[in-house]
């Protein structure tokens, strides 16, 4: 930010040194059409010849002026440069490093489910003669470790894709509560055994223009981790409480037990956590609520998250009725 302020106190003292040449220039020629008679000054007219005679006898205070607007004019291009630079290469570093943390977290959440699954296939290789009951339960560990497995891998490649190839998403006209109505079934079984409920609120003819798989995404992934985290008999709400002209307004919640207000502002970070055993557990990458925010980000849209007076945990969230790629 410092080049930036340098840049506006050259274009601030050009604007100086240009304006006192001016008032300069004028008041010298003032000076030779005014005439003193008594107690006053009576502007006189002045000839043309003596206003050439003046640019001739001052040539230097002209030629010196310009000289200095041309040698600012260069400082000020050299700074802006420079501070072009600067910002460029903050840009790079901070790409850069974020890269680096994603690699980082990636390695880490890699580690769990490829190490679960060699020390299952270990035993099962080292002792043939095992049980066929311990057998199946290690079969079953480590094929869910596989799904787990494949669940990063595929979260991880959306997030990759939305930041570095969003032109590559195809843009259509998508149905928002059959897209509701599709994840609810898919989870049917685990709310079933939550006792848990949706109630879809959307009207049935509610469509945006935008990328099915993305949109199908923010929707499952919010559905998957009230149904995960949420907690028994809790409901789930989505409706569109404003349709304005150009966005629609989404609200979001559940009725379960939220997350500690000190970890709300950072549920969309990449593999953030509220309880690291927990999610373990359920399976979670940790990249859901991440994916939420890019796939509306995507969109050009804008969401946040509260916890609710009386429990859960609630998304206010928007998105453009008319998406198009000129937006992206």
């Amino acid at each position: 930010m410092k080049y930036k302020y340098k840049l506006w106190i050259i274009f601030f003292i050009l604007f100086l040194l240009l304006s006192s040449g001016i008032i300069f220039v004028e008041a010298t020629i003032e000076l030779n059409y005014q005439q003193l008679q008594g107690d006053e000054i009576i502007r006189l007219a002045q000839p043309l010849a003596n206003s050439q005679n003046f640019f001739r006898s001052n040539w230097v205070i002209l030629v010196t002026i310009f000289l200095i607007f041309v040698v600012l004019l260069l400082c000020a291009i050299l700074l802006m440069g420079r501070y072009n630079e600067k910002t460029k290469e903050a840009e790079e570093k901070r790409i850069r490093l974020l890269k680096q943390q994603m690699t980082n977290n990636i390695s880490h959440e890699l580690k769990t489910p490829v190490s679960s699954i060699r020390g299952y296939l270990e035993t099962l290789s080292e002792h043939p003669d095992i049980d066929e009951e311990r057998r199946r339960v290690y079969i079953e560990r480590s094929y869910n470790q596989t799904l787990r497995l494949s669940e990063l891998l595929n979260d991880i490649s959306i997030i990759n894709k939305i930041e570095e190839a969003p032109e590559q998403f195809s843009i259509e006209e998508v149905n928002l509560f059959n897209i509701v109505e599709e994840i609810a079934e898919e989870f049917s079984q685990k709310i079933e055994q939550n006792k848990q409920s949706v109630i879809n609120k959307l009207p049935i003819d509610l469509s945006v223009s935008g990328n099915y798989g993305l949109l199908y995404s923010l929707f499952r992934n919010l559905l998957e981790n009230s149904v995960k985290y949420g907690g028994e008999a809790c409901e789930i709400h989505i409706e569109c409480s404003v349709q304005g002209d150009k966005f629609l307004h989404f609200v979001y919640y559940d009725t379960g037990k939220g997350v500690p207000e000190q970890y709300v502002n950072k549920i969309f970070e990449r593999f953030f956590r509220v309880d690291e055993g927990r999610d373990s557990q359920a399976g979670g990458s940790g990249l859901g609520l991440s994916i939420v925010k890019n796939s509306i980000a995507f969109h050009q849209g804008s969401i946040s998250a509260h916890n609710r007076e009386g429990g859960g945990l609630e998304f206010f969230f928007s998105l453009p009725k008319n998406f198009t790629k000129r937006m992206v």
